[in-house]
């Protein structure tokens, strides 16, 4: 019998637990049912923790991430936790797991499933079967380079600095996620930044070349000017098939694609670190989706990118592609019925809870299995 996979679940602010909870009722079920062996342990991040131990994020939590198969992430972020130095609000905690647990690279994939296409904003013929994978740098760059601060000049107005920083290494262990992605699926990677105007865009486009030509001669591999890439996801998106680009670019671009889908309440998102000597690697999977704390304690919010989250923990963490095609297929057959959460609602579905959307998701797996 397998060693039971070890689980470390943090359900986080706002709409957080109440959208872990339904992927407890799967994992639960998938346990019974499809032989999942896991060890669950579940702990405070973010304001919870604040409100508990007075901080996002505790040394004994780290410690328990380090020693997790994987971190299921739900969402961190509580108003009331404003006033607090910077370093010690609820986001704290997921900027210090990504760094405790060098985790690099962010997949988020921006897929529209069928029965959505009518969800966007943007025309039908431009989203319908859109699926874009976007590879982005988290541990470096701009959020974390050094020197980064806010001073007070001498002649007392203050100035506030970040540095945007990349190596050869950080440029080449996220491109290399990217092309490997890429050849699971369209073989394609666009590598975007500014080099037209940033040193560090420079050095990170010579980087990826070079890899590419080095390591990915099969993978077709264009450049594109961070700007431009915008632009072009909104004009023309299904030219893309894997997107990689560094931390600030990717935060913005990612939300920018994601809503392509209609609502950031469908995504789900993926962020990996080095493959380690017995084949494992740190991996922490959360949706992209906020804690909405204006909805939170509702039943409203939108379940569905935190079960896709667990559908990715599946597949790359545990290698359980068949569970985890099992819920996303699970997923597409409830939306193609009929039901909706408030955020992705339109004329003529069913709109229903947050519990209700879970329930329908695990009826849907059992009739599948």
């Amino acid at each position: 019998m397998s060693q039971a996979s070890k689980l470390l679940v943090l359900p986080g602010d706002g709409i957080g637990p109440e959208v872990m909870r339904e992927v407890a009722k799967l994992t639960q079920w998938l346990s019974t049912a499809r032989g999942l062996r896991v060890e669950i342990a579940e702990e405070l991040v973010g304001g919870a923790s604040l409100a508990r131990h007075g901080v996002p994020l505790r040394p004994e939590v780290v410690t328990l991430a380090k020693e997790a198969d994987a971190v299921l992430f739900g969402s961190v972020g509580d108003p009331n936790w404003g006033h607090v130095a910077f370093d010690k609000r609820p986001e704290a905690a997921i900027l210090g797991l990504r760094q405790a647990l060098s985790l690099f690279a962010n997949l988020r994939p921006a897929q529209v499933f069928p029965p959505l296409v009518s969800a966007s904003t943007l025309k039908p013929e431009v989203i319908e079967g859109l699926d874009i994978m976007i590879v982005r740098e988290t541990v470096g760059g701009v959020y974390f380079g050094e020197p980064r601060g806010i001073e007070t000049l001498p002649d007392g107005t203050r100035r506030g600095v970040n540095t945007e920083v990349y190596t050869t290494p950080e440029i080449e262990r996220v491109a290399r996620v990217a092309f490997d992605l890429a050849r699971l699926r369209g073989n394609r990677v666009c590598s975007v930044e500014k080099c037209n105007v940033m040193e560090s865009g420079l050095l990170w486009k010579q980087v990826v070349s070079a890899l590419h030509e080095r390591e990915y001669p099969d993978v077709q591999l264009s450049h594109m000017l961070a700007d431009n890439c915008a632009m072009q996801l909104v004009r023309n998106p299904k030219q893309f098939d894997v997107i990689v680009t560094g931390n600030l670019f990717g935060d913005i671009l990612s939300d920018l694609a994601s809503m392509l889908t209609g609502s950031l309440g469908m995504l789900p998102s993926a962020t990996l670190g080095a493959v380690q000597e017995n084949g494992k690697r740190h991996a922490l999977y959360e949706p992209i989706h906020g804690s909405a704390p204006d909805i939170a304690g509702q039943g409203i919010a939108n379940p569905l990118a935190q079960i896709l989250s667990f559908a990715m923990l599946l597949r790359y963490s545990l290698k359980r592609e068949d569970d985890a095609r099992l819920i996303e297929q699970a997923v597409s057959n409830v939306l193609a019925s009929g039901l909706r959460t408030a955020d992705i609602m339109s004329e003529g579905m069913a709109r229903v809870s947050t519990e209700t959307m879970g329930a329908a998701v695990l009826q849907e797996m059992q009739k599948l299995a």
